[in-house]
C-alpha cells in the first residue's frame, strides 16, 4: 500500500488531467469550427498527451490496488480560441508544479519513472504548447 497522502495526490493529478484533456478537446473543437485545421491538430495532440496521462494514472492506481474514483469533470471555464495560449500556458505551469511536487514524495520506482515522464512532457507543453511528447509504449 502506498502512503495515503501520495494516493490522494495521484487521484488529484488524475482529476486535473481529465480537466486538462477536456480543455484541449473543447479548444480543438473550436478550432475545427473555425476551419483552422493546423490549430485543431495541435490542440488534439495536446489532448492526446493529457488523455494518456489520465489513462496511465488510472492504470497505476489500479496496479497499486488503490481507489480509482470517478472523474466526472468539466473544464473550469469554456475556453475560447482568442487568448487560449496564455490560458493554456498557465494551466501547464500548474501541471509542471503538480508533478514536481509529487516527485518530492516517497514513491516506488515505477510511479516515480511515470511521473518523471509526465513532468518532462508537461514542461514541453508549457514551452511549446504542442503535444505528442508521450510515447504510446510508456
Amino acid at each position: 500500500m502506498m502512503d495515503e497522502q501520495v494516493v490522494r495526490l495521484l487521484q488529484d493529478a488524475r482529476l486535473a488531467e481529465k480537466k486538462q484533456a477536456l480543455f484541449y478537446r473543447a479548444l480543438a473543437a473550436a478550432a475545427e469550427d473555425a476551419n483552422d485545421g493546423a490549430l485543431s491538430e495541435r490542440l488534439n495532440e495536446l489532448h492526446a498527451d493529457e488523455q494518456h496521462h489520465l489513462s496511465r494514472l488510472t492504470a497505476r492506481l489500479v496496479e497499486l490496488e488503490e481507489p480509482v474514483p470517478d472523474v466526472v469533470a468539466g473544464t473550469d471555464e469554456t475556453p475560447v480560441l482568442d487568448g487560449w495560449e496564455d490560458l493554456a500556458r498557465g494551466r501547464e505551469a500548474e501541471e509542471v508544479a503538480r508533478y514536481a511536487h509529487l516527485l518530492n514524495e516517497q514513491l516506488d520506482e515505477k510511479t516515480r519513472n511515470m511521473l518523471e515522464q509526465f513532468l518532462e512532457a508537461e514542461r514541453h507543453h508549457q514551452e511549446t504548447l504542442g503535444g505528442k511528447w508521450m510515447s504510446a509504449e510508456t
